[in-house]
């Protein structure tokens, strides 16, 4: 198993009642009118980015900025959201204390839902994992301020591409014919990575070897332990938390490919939270301190909260989304 510095857990949150919610293709027919002419590159017409950083602007109105007394702060879709149900505990009483607000900590079902529930204002803090950030940004007007990192910071993960032991597959050209295991759609190095970075090495995904999507790298490494797949392309914090887990023997497969690292789950607030609320969530997250925390012990080498620029950290996720010819809209969501 290569081991890597640190490692960022997808961690749930508990459950976020959606089913009120309109699907978030009818939001935006439904939701409030597009806002006048402005700049807004690629955001949703609801959203104006009159100053190019990529992010949704505050609204120029203060009636229209929003300050909840109860907060809602919910984490990317995982597998078994139980698991990890007090984990988060000591930084949701830090972000309280912070803020001076109540928090509500909720865990989503899927990207969709959750990118649905910052559009319609359910949601005011969410992590965002790395390939869906960009329709967050885009649909939801996420603004994206922190990952978690090292003291030095250093943050990120890889893409693996694992397979069994004993498959026989040895290299990337070996999966010509076979049967592999992507994520979702949307998912950057479930899909989006392999997508852009494979026929680079010879092996185009779709054409070469047929694509499955299991539905979440557990899964995906879970069908590659059972034989289920041939191959499977995983992040790798992900695999790494599940061997610490007990979950699968690393003994039982073995890494075809690595990529250089990618940034993490990027944690975002609401693009319309009112500035003086903005500035102690910020200041709740940077100065939280992992150490001696079950959070801390969770997400192994993770040692603070390190401020982040959408612009500049996701450039290499958009470029992989670009070369897929993704297009952010809610259709493209998955």
């Amino acid at each position: 198993m290569i081991h890597h510095p640190f490692r960022s857990r997808k961690l749930p949150l508990a459950t976020l009642a959606l089913s009120s919610l309109l699907p978030l293709s009818l939001l935006a027919a439904t939701q409030a009118q597009a806002q006048e002419e402005c700049e807004r590159g690629a955001l949703d017409a609801i959203y104006c980015d009159e100053n190019g950083d990529m992010v949704a602007d505050r609204p120029t109105d203060e009636s229209e900025w929003a300050d909840p007394d109860t907060l809602i702060f919910a984490y990317t879709p995982v597998e078994d959201p139980a698991i990890y149900s007090d984990i988060w505990q000591p930084f949701i009483e830090h972000l309280e204390e912070v803020t001076g607000r109540d928090v509500r900590f909720f865990a989503v079902q899927s990207n969709s839902a959750q990118v649905e529930a910052m559009r319609s204002g359910r949601l005011h803090i969410a992590g965002f994992s790395t390939g869906p950030t960009p329709f967050a940004v885009n649909l939801a007007g996420a603004v994206p301020f922190a990952l978690m990192g090292s003291d030095d910071g250093r943050f990120g993960y890889t893409l693996q591409l694992y397979t069994h032991v004993d498959s026989g597959i040895d290299e990337l050209e070996d999966l010509k014919g076979k049967r592999v295991a992507h994520t979702s759609p949307t998912s950057n190095s479930g899909n989006q990575a392999p997508r852009a970075l494979f026929p680079e090495m010879g092996i185009v995904p779709g054409e070469d070897y047929e694509v499955v999507y299991s539905g979440s790298h557990d899964q995906s490494m879970l069908g590659v332990v059972a034989q289920d797949y041939d191959a499977a392309p995983v992040a790798s914090e992900v695999v790494e938390r599940m061997a610490a887990r007990g979950l699968y023997d690393p003994d039982d497969v073995k890494i075809l490919y690595e990529s250089d690292s990618f940034p993490t789950t990027s944690y975002n607030y609401a693009h319309n939270l009112h500035p003086d609320l903005v500035d102690r969530i910020e200041e709740a997250f940077f100065s939280f301190d992992f150490a001696g925390t079950e959070l801390g012990e969770e997400f192994e080498g993770v040692e603070k909260f390190i401020p982040i620029n959408y612009q500049e950290h996701w450039k290499v996720i958009r470029t992989i989304q670009s070369a897929n010819g993704v297009e952010y809209t809610p259709d493209n969501l998955e």
